[in-house]
């Protein structure tokens, strides 16, 4: 969620007024359902879905506590009032709300908590809510899945009537529903960065990736994909199909294709078979993987993923991130730079020639490199660099 600089109106008035709220009908009740799924799959309708609410109980402002704020972060708050639909800073003063720490998944009023002499006596109300006209409050902490803690509020200023038994009812039977959508967000944005983090950590090893639906149309592919295709090098699509450049190596991608789409539907177990492809550079051929995806029953029909194609530059040359590598190994930055010559399969003479540097130095440098290291020959300083996790570091 990004943070919008403007607060919601202090002075702003409900739609109706407060209090007028009858019976809510099946149009109506189906017609916030609709915006608080909205709001699952996309955390900027949180505020249409809050203002929806905020209209049906004639409130003044409904809000959401996404981060309550703590002496160091003031938190995020989602408020909504019928002048005001934004994401504002938090509230300074949440620490002393008399609805801090309740119990999970419970509806209350402020008359549930404390004595109206009490919260007119508080400085939570003096300091925060009476500015604001906020006098009747109804509130629930919604636990969520991964240990979370979300605060739903309802407020009405004090020249309208009390939260009646209706309004707490209604209020009820939305709260399971704001708590899925809550859970629905949580998960769909840990997968997407999930997802986020494999296509990232896959690019860095230069490992381009290809989707195809079930009509070997290319649906997707990661940046090292998209750069493998600029390269313009012995693979392309055409008409939204991955061809090779040469007929007969084309002839043989399209047949893995073919029998990747043509691995049983229900099967969980993927076909995988691997193609070289050649490249008009000269340059050592891709090598290919093709891979077939899973059929899900529930997209039967759509523009779904069906099969995976992996590509990998055999003669890409390693060039993990240098700091990272310094961390790594402990190396000095000049022999880093030589580790990362020798790495690619350089001779010493040739990594000193390519560093411009003299050929004791490169000598006194490989000695101090073995020795950090741990190695005592350079292919075994290839092996060690190329399984290095510096490649997933972001380069320098």
């Amino acid at each position: 969620m990004t943070r919008p600089s403007v607060e919601p109106s202090a002075t702003s008035k409900p739609m109706h007024p407060a209090g007028a709220t009858t019976e809510i009908s099946l149009d109506r009740f189906s017609r916030i359902l609709d915006k608080i799924y909205e709001a699952a799959l996309d955390s900027s309708h949180w505020s249409d879905c809050l203002e929806e609410i905020r209209r049906e109980l004639a409130g003044n402002f409904a809000s959401l506590i996404v981060q309550p704020g703590t002496a160091d972060d003031i938190g995020l708050i989602v408020s909504t009032s019928e002048q005001s639909r934004n994401l504002g800073l938090g509230n300074p003063l949440i620490m002393f709300s008399p609805f801090t720490g309740m119990p999970p998944d419970r509806l209350v009023t402020i008359t549930d908590v404390l004595s109206e002499a009490k919260w007119r006596e508080s400085s939570y109300y003096r300091d925060w809510c009476q500015p604001r006209n906020v006098f009747h409050v109804m509130a629930a902490d919604i636990g969520t899945s991964n240990g979370g803690v979300y605060g739903f509020r309802i407020t009405r200023p004090e020249d309208a009537p009390a939260f009646s038994k209706q309004d707490l009812e209604l209020g009820r039977r939305l709260l399971p529903h704001i708590k899925r959508a809550l859970n629905l967000h949580l998960s769909t944005h840990q997968d997407r960065k999930v997802i986020s983090l494999y296509s990232h950590a896959m690019a860095q090893l230069m490992v381009g990736v290809f989707i195809l639906d079930q009509n070997r149309q290319v649906i997707e592919c990661n940046p090292a994909a998209t750069a493998i295709l600029a390269m313009s090098d012995g693979l392309r699509i055409v008409g939204g199909n991955l061809e090779a450049t040469y007929p007969n190596e084309n002839r043989s991608l399209q047949r893995l294709v073919r029998d990747a789409l043509a691995h049983p539907k229900a099967s969980k177990i993927s076909l995988t078979d691997a193609l070289s492809i050649s490249r008009p550079s000269g340059q050592l051929s891709w090598g290919l993987v093709v891979q077939s995806i899973a059929s899900d029953q529930w997209t039967e029909g759509k523009q779904r993923p069906t099969v995976a194609v992996f590509v990998r530059d055999t003669e890409g040359k390693a060039q993990p991130p240098i700091r990272l590598t310094q961390q790594l190994f402990q190396l000095t930055p000049a022999e880093t730079a030589l580790a990362i010559q020798l790495a690619n399969g350089l001779s010493l003479d040739e990594a000193s020639d390519a560093l411009n540097i003299r050929r004791n130095t490169a000598r006194a440098h490989l000695r101090s490199i073995f020795s950090k290291t741990g190695v005592r020959r350079q292919t075994e300083l290839v092996r060690l660099f190329l399984n290095s996790v510096a490649w997933l570091g972001t380069h320098d």
